[in-house]
Parts: C-alpha cells; sequence; structure tokens
C-alpha cells in the first residue's frame, strides 16, 4: 500500500542548517526556500542570535524574519523550543509571563504553534493535577488573541513523565483545550522502544515487536485533530557504543539526550550511519491518513563547525526528502 507524504506541507527546523555562530537564520531562511521546504521552525535560540548579530531587540528581529518568509513564501510552522514550563519549581506568575514573552513571539513570526518539549527537569512536580493546570493555562495564553498560537506539546526519551506518544495524547485529552496537541518525533519514539546506542546491536532486545505494537495502536487510537504536526531525523549507530568511557558521555546526562545532542543525521543518510526505522514510523503516521506538516528536525555534530555549510546542509535535507518519498512509495510525487 502506498502512503504518500504530503506535497505542500514539508519543512525542517533551523537547527538542521548549522549550529555555529556564524550560521545566521536569515541565510538559513532562504536555504530552505531554494531547496523547495514550504515551512521552517524557527528555534528561538537561532532569533536571538540573529538579532544580536544585526543589533536588532529579538522583538525586531521576528518582525524582520516574518517580512523575509513573506517575500520567500515560507510558512512558519513553530516557535520552539519552550523547555521546562510546567512543573517547574520557580514562580508560575514568571513562568506564565516568560509564556506569554514567547507567544508574543510566535504571533509576530505569525508561527502556527509554539513547541513545548515534556518536562525533564529532575526537580519538577510530577502531580498531575499541577501539569494539567498549568499546561491549560499555557494554552488558554495561546488562545487568547489573534491569531491564535497552538501547543504542540512533544514527549522526549529524557522527559521525567511524558516519554512516549502514548503518554501526550492521554495528557492532551485531560488539558482538553483545541488549541493543545502533540507533537511526534520519530527519534523519540524509537529511542524509546528501538534503539539503544549502549549495546552492539544497536536495539534493544525485543526492539522489532515493541515498535510494531506501538505503531499498531498509533494506526488505530491516534486522533488527527490532536496530531499538530511530524518531526522526522535519522539515528547515528555509536561505534565505540555508548558507556561511561564514550567520548560523548557526561555524567547524569541521559543516554538519549547525549545521542540527541551529537548523532541525529537526516533521515535515511545511511552514509551518515543512520539506521533508525524512520520510514516504519513514518508509514504507520501516513496510514492513520494525516496529511499536516512533516517536519525535519535533525542535530548532527558536524553542524558547529565553522566550516559546516548551510547550503550544503539544505542540499542534504532535499536529498532526505527524495529517499522518503521513494521509500514510502510517492515516487512520483516532486518537492
Amino acid at each position: 500500500m502506498v502512503f504518500p507524504l504530503p506535497t505542500s506541507k514539508l519543512a525542517l527546523s533551523s537547527c538542521c542548517l548549522g549550529l555555529h555562530p556564524s550560521h545566521l537564520l536569515d541565510d538559513k531562511i532562504e536555504a530552505a526556500a531554494k531547496y523547495g521546504f514550504a515551512g521552517i521552525e524557527i528555534v528561538y535560540g537561532d532569533l536571538e542570535h540573529y538579532g544580536s548579530a544585526r543589533n536588532l531587540s529579538i522583538t525586531s528581529a521576528a518582525h524582520h524574519i516574518r517580512e523575509l518568509c513573506d517575500k520567500l513564501n515560507l510558512h512558519v510552522l513553530a516557535l520552539c523550543p519552550f523547555e521546562n514550563f510546567e512543573g517547574h519549581p520557580s514562580p508560575l506568575e514568571d513562568r506564565l509571563s516568560t509564556a506569554r514573552d514567547w507567544i508574543d513571539l510566535a504571533r509576530t513570526l505569525r508561527a502556527e504553534y509554539l513547541q513545548v518539549p515534556a518536562q525533564y527537569g529532575s526537580d519538577a512536580s510530577m502531580d498531575i493535577a499541577v501539569i494539567i493546570s498549568e499546561l491549560q493555562q499555557l494554552a488558554d495564553i495561546g488562545a487568547a488573541a489573534e491569531p491564535k498560537i497552538g501547543i504542540a506539546y512533544e514527549a522526549m526519551g529524557w522527559s521525567i513523565v511524558h516519554k512516549s506518544w502514548e503518554s501526550t495524547l492521554k495528557l492532551a485529552k485531560l488539558v482538553n483545550r483545541p488549541n493543545f496537541g502533540i507533537c511526534v518525533d520519530n527519534f523519540h519514539v524509537a529511542s524509546l522502544l528501538w534503539g539503544d546506542p549502549a549495546h552492539t546491536s544497536g536495539k534493544y532486545p525485543n526492539a522489532d515487536g515493541k515498535l510494531a505494537a506501538s505503531l499498531a495502536r498509533l494506526v488505530s487510537e491516534l486522533p488527527l485533530e490532536k496530531l499538530f504536526y511530524v518531526q522526522l531525523s535519522g539515528g547515528e549507530r555509536f561505534s565505540p557504543v555508548y558507556s561511561s568511557k564514550h567520548p560523548w558521555y557526561l555524567e547524569g546526562e541521559a543516554k538519549e539526550f547525549t545521542w540527541s545532542k551529537h548523532a541525529r543525521p537526516f533521515p535515511l543518510e545511511t552514509e551518515k550511519g543512520d539506521y533508525m526505522p524512520v520510514v516504519q514510523i513514518l508509514e504507520a503516521i501516513l496510514q492513520t491518513g494525516y496529511q499536516g506538516w512533516i517536519s525535519l528536525e535533525t542535530f548532527d555534530r558536524q553542524m558547529r563547525d565553522p566550516g559546516f555549510d548551510i547550503e550544503t546542509a539544505a542540499a542534504r535535507a532535499e536529498i532526505s526528502v527524495k529517499r522518503l518519498r521513494k521509500a514510502v512509495g510517492g515516487k512520483a510525487a516532486k518537492l
């Protein structure tokens, strides 16, 4: 069965196109548009750095970036990542004030979503009533003015409570706001159930069975109105395997976080070590009838080098999409 990728809702995160201070957001946006992407996720740090480099306030920087995106007909999918909000031990009003600032920026950018990774701070509250109440207040800020901003909540492998798409979906139903939904990232799905950088095989025991069971539930149980968008990346097999002696090891850091920071090339970049079951996960998502935004989000350690080229990264992203199209059966579709 063929599940073609949507033809007009392909995006990528600004982080994909370089992580060195010399890699400026306007150059990244122009490269994304040149290589056929219809949308962009804007990383807050990229916006902040662009403003600093151009001697602009962050609000002025957002206006400039919005004008550039308008010129290039590029949709701003999300402002991200609004991290460690719910359950944080700091005063709630301070966090809500910061949230208002971020959502104001999202409105200036005319971003569709504010992306919120599930809480991963070890000192955060795990009280579900607290988490629901605070996320409801966040969603209400997003809905309080026009344009309304959706809250895309993302499970991560190192989150303290909500690590899976099932858990975030359950939470989204409890939050019970139309502008609160989830973002599904294949890396986090796979690193939770399937991929283990600390094992010589690169996989957990019964990895294939666990992943297949989760994806079967996704196809049958995920309501499309709560799936706001999808993120895709590859995952590089570790060599040597991850351990306390690995050069990337940091005491107290989850191995999934270490993996995410250093070794997430574009999907199907097997020449860079990708072995993730991205096609299997993507096919399950498309089988639900999903036709929304699909965004590439990568963290390749090479992107931190000053010699890393933004346009080369955008060309790699284009090749990745073509490989994905072929793999899921949409061979006739064009980027």
